[in-house]
């Protein structure tokens, strides 16, 4: 058995004993299906959009525009209709996440995921059975409250009932299932293309298996313990825990659960808790990483992946083929980051990945500028294959870096006080910048032409600069001594705590 650490206020190290059990292997993994559901869907409707018995009958005018000879290759798929197909999901799942906080923290954490696949599994039925476009986008819509629910409750119960020393690693397996997701939709886009008039049908309707995956599943996994305690079910909580834990002596962790709980419990308002200084950093942090994520275009490449491999000279098949191949990129890029964020800590990863697609990206801008005009042919099958090849570079850079770490680094570092209230901000901020670059991006597509991707490589740069002086490292501290740990020693963000007036005298795992 494995030891872990307890710290308190005054700097002591205490070890209570403790492993890491099958239960909470199989606890992370049905979770984790709620990542499988938002990555499918990301993945899911580019390839939609570009087949053509999809356009025909709910975009004629896409359609006729796709097929014409003459058009620009920059604007081929320029439509806010059609954009609002793949981007209204996100604005109903901003919406639900500040719905799912309230039910995060009143319910808790496994009723919240069980939510969230009843609306996905009703989208998933809408969607792939609509016989008009308001029908299509009333079922995205559903889809965008599961999104919603799931983002918010996953995170925080990965982070919850992981052991400390392997937080970053089991919480990063959400991420790895929305990489898993993204690949599974690529690969069904690929053979239900040619299946005509309703491979389309076929490809959103395998969403509900993610969901009922999750439905059923949850039946089998236990809430955390933090959030049975929180709700006044202390014997029941440290029933769980010992289960969890899988040791008898718990009792450590479980008065650090307790203080932190009573603690939370004299903060009647989250949300105005989040307004005050001492909730600066964290808020700051969770808000940022979310619009950084975004303007890296990393979903403006697996939205309309497809797409975007047309628009450089492949074929509808071999752009979807091209998609698949990302999308296996990918996944075992994120592997990458579960073996690696809990050793070489989550601003290295970030930083080099900065560096990474910074370089793909210009890359890509300079060979569509030179070769790519706005009409006449595409540029040749060599630097088309080429430009698969960096965003193969991109992709892999986002994988073990800002994928993940935007998902974890939220949900380890608010107090509980104000943890489910400050991850609600953080899903909300990212659906918000996610609805933006999937309504705009074709258009910006069509407007900047080459020019998106130094637009995209510009922000990356701030990304940069903005995590070498602000963001600390949180590798190896426990949730619930952020606080002493990275935020009083951190050389910006301790005036913002300095005058804390949370009491820290207790112990924290």
């Amino acid at each position: 058995m494995a030891p872990a650490v307890v710290v308190s206020d005054s700097g002591e190290n205490t070890e209570y004993e403790g492993r890491i059990t099958v239960y909470v292997i199989v606890c992370v993994v049905i979770s984790a299906f709620g990542g499988l559901m938002f990555g499918y869907d990301i993945g899911i409707s580019g390839g939609v959009i570009s087949m053509d018995d999809f356009l025909e009958k709910f975009f004629p005018a896409v359609y006729r525009k796709k097929i014409h000879a003459l058009q620009n290759n920059y604007c081929k798929f320029n439509n806010q209709v059609l954009q609002l197909f793949t981007s209204s999901l996100y604005l109903a799942a901003l919406i639900a996440s500040f719905v799912a906080s309230k039910v995060c923290s009143k319910a808790g954490r496994k009723p919240t995921m069980q939510i969230a696949s009843i609306f996905f599994l009703t989208g998933a039925i809408l969607t792939s059975g609509g016989v008009n476009l308001e029908m299509l986008i009333f079922g995205r819509i559903f889809l965008g409250f599961g999104v919603g629910f799931a983002n918010q409750a996953v995170p925080l119960f990965l982070s919850e009932i992981a052991p400390t020393r392997i937080r970053g690693a089991l919480n990063i397996s959400f991420q790895l299932c929305i990489t898993i997701g993204i690949l599974m939709a690529n690969l069904i886009n690929y053979f239900t293309s040619d299946i005509h008039p309703y491979g389309w049908r076929i490809s959103l309707a395998i969403a509900a298996l993610p969901a009922l995956m999750l439905c059923l599943g949850s039946i089998l996994i236990c809430e955390t313990p933090t959030s049975l305690i929180e709700r006044n079910k202390v014997e029941k909580g440290i029933k769980v825990l010992r289960k969890i834990r899988g040791v008898e002596n718990v009792d450590d962790e479980f008065d650090s659960i307790l203080h932190a709980c009573e603690r939370a419990r004299q903060v009647k308002e989250p949300f105005r808790k989040l307004m005050k200084p001492v909730s600066r950093p964290p808020l700051v942090i969770a808000i940022c990483l979310q619009i950084f994520q975004q303007f890296t275009g990393i979903n403006a490449i697996m939205f309309y992946a497809p797409v975007l491999f047309q628009t450089v000279g492949f074929g509808n098949e071999a752009a979807l083929l091209s998609s698949v191949i990302t999308g296996l990129v990918n996944v075992f890029s994120t592997v990458v980051s579960v073996y690696l964020v809990d050793r070489v800590g989550r601003r290295l990863l970030l930083l080099e990945a900065c560096v990474q697609m910074l370089i793909s990206q210009v890359i890509i801008g300079i060979i569509l500028l030179k070769e790519l005009k706005p009409m006449g042919d595409n540029i040749s099958k060599g630097e088309a294959i080429f430009v698969v090849i960096m965003v193969c570079v991109f992709v892999m850079g986002f994988a073990w870096s800002w994928g993940p770490l935007c998902w974890l680094i939220p949900s380890e570092t608010f107090p509980l006080e104000t943890r489910s209230a400050g991850f609600a901000f953080a899903v909300s901020s990212n659906m918000l910048f996610t609805f933006v670059v999937a309504q705009a991006f074709l258009s910006m597509l069509c407007r900047m032409q080459a020019g998106i991707f130094f637009f995209f490589a510009a922000w990356i740069v701030i990304m940069g600069f903005f995590t070498w002086f602000l963001l600390p490292e949180t590798k190896g501290v426990p949730v619930d001594s952020m606080l002493e740990k990275v935020w009083k020693q951190h050389w910006f963000w301790r005036s913002f705590v300095a005058d804390d007036d949370m009491r820290t005298d207790v112990k924290v795992v």
